[in-house]
């Protein structure tokens, strides 16, 4: 590894370290030093990309009439350390380095992809993509101007530069203090997980926009025992964040919450099976609006004539207080973007504007087909993926009610704090969700924790049943999700206030 130069480790790090290598910090001295905080210019230094290779690139992506033709440049380094046991047992380092190249026509894609940044190599991935036309060639614009953007996750210190040394007290902290919360403790697992992910797009119509995008996450599961009986359960914070978020201050938040979280778990009951009231908690229950409902908004469902939202545009949706917001501008969670990965600028996106259905999530071949501008949610999850709409952080607006008020006007159903594995069809809307913590309501008041049951329904009859919604708004803080589609996975953020759904059924004990 030590004869090797910084630059050409750098170019052939994705298929020579074939996906894994020890952590960063086990590499020779300097190997970061390329690891700059700006974006702008780093591909041309590093690799050679300059303006002049991209249109010959391009106008190969449209030598045989494409309409349109863009290039995603990545390079990114995933790091991973892992404590087990009270061992650090597991640290890795992940590079991808790659262009792809993507030609369309009407609604259809060419795609061609390579690791290799020559231009044979890029040319021959353009030829590839390009054979989705047959017609006379186009040329590329003769300018690139990038787009008008802000920075929404500006970094004092890339994470790639922290050397394991400074993450292991990290991980350390977080499982001595687990431990030292209750004697129930058995076993703590903790993950510190960063990426720093740099792209570039360029565009035939002359787009070119570079971007730094920081990805990192701390979790913690604990294992606990009690009279024989084991539960498990855990917490992470995380989004795109530099490493100073991680303070002891939100270690000791992080510990106690995956703790506090497990232990609970002890106490927990079966609720009564049926159709009853259901209040979803603030925050991270926001994770339902996004998979029961938010999917159910993204344009090419809608195009397909897949979603049951494809005919309702304009049309009442929910009820006057209910707004939903997709938005790639909220500073440091997981779901902003400087830019998509098509070049268009982020920006906040409002789905449903007091009840009513007012917007897709388009990107640009959905956007050219419904007549709009594009919302900036072409993403996809690497260079060897093309763009489809995805969300970003999808939210549900905060009501006038206070929470209090909310569960009392249940009186007596389930309180759903969180969920997890959820499974939805995006064309019906039918959802099903496994309730990881939450607690019965009894004559309009939180009562025991709950365990061991499902939510079941369908998202644009949830939308239409929300009849309360609290003025306690939060946005989720973990980092370690995505969300997948079309067997691509990208970062997403979520929340929501309290709000009351009129009717679910839970899957609980049948009297």
């Amino acid at each position: 590894m030590k004869n090797i130069t910084r630059r050409s480790f750098i170019k052939t790090g994705a298929t020579a370290v074939a996906g894994t290598i020890a952590a960063s910090s086990f590499l020779p001295k300097g190997w970061y030093a390329f690891a700059r905080e700006d974006a702008s210019g780093y591909f041309e230094q590093e690799f050679g990309i300059s303006d002049e290779l991209c249109r010959k690139v391009l106008s190969e992506a449209l030598s045989k009439g494409g309409d349109f033709a863009d290039l995603f440049f990545e390079h990114t380094i995933s790091n991973f350390l892992i404590l087990e046991d009270g061992k650090v047992n597991r640290a890795a380092c992940e590079v991808a380095l790659g262009v792809g190249i993507r030609t369309v026509k009407g609604d259809q894609v060419g795609y061609g992809f390579t690791q290799d940044l020559s231009e044979k190599a890029m040319l021959a991935a353009a030829s590839t993509a390009a054979t989705i036309a047959s017609a006379s060639g186009k040329k590329p614009a003769s300018k690139f101007v990038p787009p008008k953007t802000k920075n929404y996750y500006p970094v004092k210190t890339l994470l790639s530069s922290v050397p394991l040394e400074t993450k292991l007290p990290l991980v350390q902290s977080v499982n001595e203090k687990c431990f030292s919360l209750s004697p129930l403790v058995r076993k703590v697992t903790v993950v510190f997980h960063d990426q720093q992910k740099r792209i570039m797009v360029v565009t035939s119509d002359g787009v070119k926009g570079e971007d730094l995008q920081p990805r990192s996450y701390l979790s913690s599961s604990v294992v606990a025992e009690k009279d024989g009986r084991w539960e498990r359960s855990g917490w992470n914070y995380g989004g795109r964040r530099d490493f100073s978020y991680y303070t002891p201050a939100l270690v000791q938040e992080l510990a106690q919450k995956a703790v506090d979280r497990t232990l609970v778990l002890f106490e927990a009951i079966q609720p009564p099976a049926g159709e009853m009231p259901v209040v979803l908690g603030p925050g991270v229950t926001g994770v339902l609006l996004h998979e029961a409902i938010g999917h159910g908004m993204e344009a090419d469902f809608n195009r397909k004539k897949i979603s049951t939202y494809c005919t309702m545009l304009g049309k009442k949706v929910a009820e006057p207080f209910v707004t939903i917001i997709d938005d790639g501008t909220v500073p440091y969670l997981s779901g902003s973007i400087n830019f998509d990965d098509e070049g268009t600028p982020a920006q906040k996106t409002i789905l449903v504007d007091k009840g009513i259905l007012s917007s897709y999530l388009h990107d640009r071949i959905s956007a050219r087909s419904y007549g709009v501008k594009s919302t900036g949610s072409g993403r996809r999850q690497s260079y060897q993926h093309y763009p489809i709409p995805r969300m970003r952080n999808t939210y549900m607006l905060a009501g006038e009610a206070s929470p209090e008020e909310v569960i009392k006007a249940a009186g007596k159903g389930i309180y759903v704090q969180d969920v997890a594995n959820g499974q939805v069809k995006i064309g019906e809307g039918d959802f099903a969700f496994y309730v990881s913590q939450g607690r019965l309501i009894e004559n309009g008041k939180l009562g025991a924790p709950i365990k061991d049951v499902n939510i079941m329904g369908n998202g644009p009859k949830m939308l239409t049943d929300i009849i309360m919604v609290a003025k306690d708004f939060e946005f989720a803080q973990g980092g370690g999700g995505s969300c997948g589609k079309g067997g691509q996975a990208v970062p997403v953020g979520f929340g929501q206030p309290t709000c009351l759904v009129k009717s679910l059924t839970v899957g609980g004990v049948r009297g």
